[in-house]
């Protein structure tokens, strides 16, 4: 049962998540933000409101997990409000410095994110992600509308399956971009936990090609700052094959979503084989070492 009352109730009609969500304010003028998600749901929703938790614990500047539990159309949850700005509306808006001060925060605040292990038992990441490499690669194929270059990149994942071997696995929050982040007081605040998975923490950057379109100096600080200014090869090269497997199923994954969504991706794609040289160079052309 809830344990707050509230005077007030806002729906909220942003992101792609099942969730039905509010702004929700108590007698005492304190807003919260209010997750409401159906029963088959439940599980996952209880999971995640743990791992946030853990995030919180370690002193993350999110959208903090406040309360959970049952209600009628499911499940609820309750989380502090953030009273800021989406991140993508202010970022790009700002001096080169101050856009790329605020990718270094990003950069952190990744970090510690990543600092929360894996569970024992996993499959091996290897196993793993070649397996949704190929599931994405017969999206592609199966899919009626293709993008041009769409061969450099199916030639690049079979020649660096190789790069899958041995990697670790932790905590991500599974979909870390610009979108997803918030300015609140100066400070950049994380949200929307709804993708966490475990796996790879280089292939949490493969939403990057966001904060890229969006900031090529925020995305740089974002990496400088999680590798210390010392970025290995090998990153790159791995990178480039989760962002290449990405694209795949972009496509597939827009169509439902209409025209507009599709076009998004189409664009997307063109841009990143761009930034690669049609998949020729792992270092992608945006990447300031220094600023």
């Amino acid at each position: 049962m809830l344990q707050f009352s509230f005077i007030s109730k806002e729906p909220i009609n942003k992101g792609w998540s099942c969730d039905k969500k509010y702004c929700v304010t108590t007698a005492t003028g304190v807003k919260y933000l209010l997750r409401v998600t159906p029963e088959e749901k439940s599980a996952n929703r209880a999971d995640m409101f743990r791992l946030q938790k853990q995030v919180a614990d370690l002193g993350v500047s999110m959208c903090k997990p406040v309360e959970f539990g049952k209600c009628d159309e499911g499940v609820y949850t309750i989380l502090t409000w953030i009273d800021g700005k989406d991140a993508e509306e202010v970022i790009p808006f700002l001096e080169e410095s101050e856009q790329y001060t605020y990718g270094l925060e990003a950069g952190r605040i990744l970090k510690v994110i990543h600092s929360i292990p894996a569970p024992e038992g996993l499959p091996d990441w290897e196993s793993r992600f070649n397996a949704k490499m190929d599931h994405k690669i017969k999206m592609y194929n199966e899919c009626p509308i293709k993008f041009d270059g769409a061969e450099n990149i199916i030639a690049y994942i079979k020649s660096n399956r190789h790069l899958l071997a041995n990697r670790p696995q932790c905590f991500q929050h599974g979909d870390y971009h610009i979108g997803n982040m918030m300015i609140e007081n100066n400070n950049i605040v994380i949200i929307d936990f709804d993708r966490y998975d475990f796996g790879d923490p280089w292939e949490e950057f493969n939403r990057i090609v966001w904060c890229a379109q969006a900031s090529p100096i925020f995305a740089s600080g974002i990496i400088n700052s999680y590798f210390d200014n010392e970025v290995p090869l090998e990153f790159w090269r791995l990178l480039a094959l989760y962002i290449s497997s990405n694209l795949l199923s972009s496509i597939p994954w827009a169509i439902p979503f209409g025209e507009s969504e599709v076009y998004t991706m189409i664009n997307q794609a063109k841009d990143v084989l761009s930034w690669y040289n049609n998949m020729q160079n792992p270092i992608p052309t945006w990447y300031i070492k220094q600023i």
